[in-house]
């Protein structure tokens, strides 16, 4: 049975419907020079083929892989404070990419790989089953047009998908300021009957994310913002 959301089948090889699109963003000159100068040490080049992560980061540690990480402020901030966990970030526009090689460089994280590729085809393709203490996607587009719903990345197939690669007892954690998302992603996370909700509802912002600067900027204005902390059972 194909999936109409994710456009993943059994064997997860057919074409998905992608949740991002590729704008032509200006690159700046430090952003540039940082992924060119960077990517070559921190990259993980895309391969249909499972990732040896003891080999990648020369060590056996808590993995937690986050999907979409902007200009890369939160990973790198995250990756700092925690030097005991393994980080993997996930992001296909340059900019970003280039602004966490900046960040990484600045900071000497040991810790912290980047994959700047589609992250359904590097959760199928390149992570193993049941290898990851932990997933973080914070603010993926919301997409929020009706008629662009089907972009959105969180979708029960995708939920089903995230939850094979997470270790019994990890977590998956979700975070949106669009409520009509976070009322989709908390069903889409509460229908995986292996994953279990770590509160009644929406969760409070866990300590170890920082507020993004945007995220407090909205709240300031009044608007919500919702976590969410499930376990794989």
């Amino acid at each position: 049975m194909r999936d109409g959301q994710t456009g993943l089948p059994p064997d997860g090889h057919a074409r998905h419907i992608r949740s991002f699109v590729l704008r032509q963003g200006r690159v700046s000159n430090a952003q540039r020079r940082y992924h060119d100068e960077m990517m070559g040490r921190v990259g993980i080049p895309y391969t249909p083929s499972p990732l040896d992560l003891d080999a990648v980061f020369g060590r056996r540690a808590p993995r937690i892989l986050e999907i979409g990480f902007g200009m890369g402020e939160t990973s790198a901030a995250i990756a700092e404070d925690n030097p005991q966990n393994d980080y993997i970030g996930v992001e296909v526009h340059t900019p970003g990419v280039g602004s966490l090689c900046k960040l990484i460089a600045e900071k000497g994280l040991r810790n912290q790989r980047i994959v700047q590729h589609d992250a359904v085809e590097v959760l199928r393709d390149m992570i193993p089953g049941r290898v990851l203490d932990g997933i973080h996607i914070f603010f993926p587009d919301p997409w929020p047009k009706a008629r662009h719903h089907k972009r959105r990345l969180i979708q029960p197939p995708f939920v089903a998908l995230l939850a094979d690669r997470l270790k019994a007892g990890a977590y998956i954690h979700l975070a949106t300021d669009w409520e009509d998302y976070a009322e989709r992603m908390l069903d889409a996370l509460s229908t995986e009957p292996s994953l279990r909700n770590t509160a009644d509802g929406y969760a409070p912002r866990p300590a170890y994310r920082p507020p993004t600067k945007f995220e407090q900027r909205g709240l300031r204005l009044g608007h919500g913002v919702w976590d969410l902390v499930f376990r794989r059972l």
